[in-house]
Parts: C-alpha cells; sequence; structure tokens
C-alpha cells in the first residue's frame, strides 16, 4: 500500500469515526432532553484500539450540553 493509499483509508476512518460519533453525541443529547442537558458539562472518552497493532489511544474530553 502506497503513503496515499494508507492516508486516504486513514482520512476515510477518521471522518467515519468523526460524522457518527457527532451523530450518536447529538442523539443522546436529545433524548436526554434539555432539562437534563442544559448548563451541564458531560465528560467524554474515546479509546482507539487497532486489531494486529499494538495500540490503545485515549482521548478524554467535556462536552457542554445544549440549552
Amino acid at each position: 500500500m502506497s503513503n496515499e493509499e494508507f492516508n486516504m483509508t486513514m482520512r476515510k476512518f477518521l471522518k467515519q469515526v468523526g460524522v457518527t460519533s457527532q451523530q450518536a453525541i447529538e442523539d443522546a443529547m436529545h433524548e436526554a432532553g434539555t432539562g437534563a442537558t442544559s448548563g451541564k458539562s458531560f465528560s467524554a472518552k474515546v479509546v482507539l484500539t487497532i486489531d494486529g497493532l499494538d495500540i490503545e489511544h485515549v482521548v478524554n474530553g467535556t462536552i457542554a450540553g445544549k440549552n
């Protein structure tokens, strides 16, 4: 696999992760309701593992609730 192919597949995967994660977060916020999320912050954590590679990458952050 060339560097170009590698970069393209990696970017496609990361785009899919970003888009689907945003949709899941928005759905969860919507289901919880504005009253349950307004003015609150939520701790978020993403764990990335790749089969066949010795990698576990953790990203922690905070997401503000919808008003």
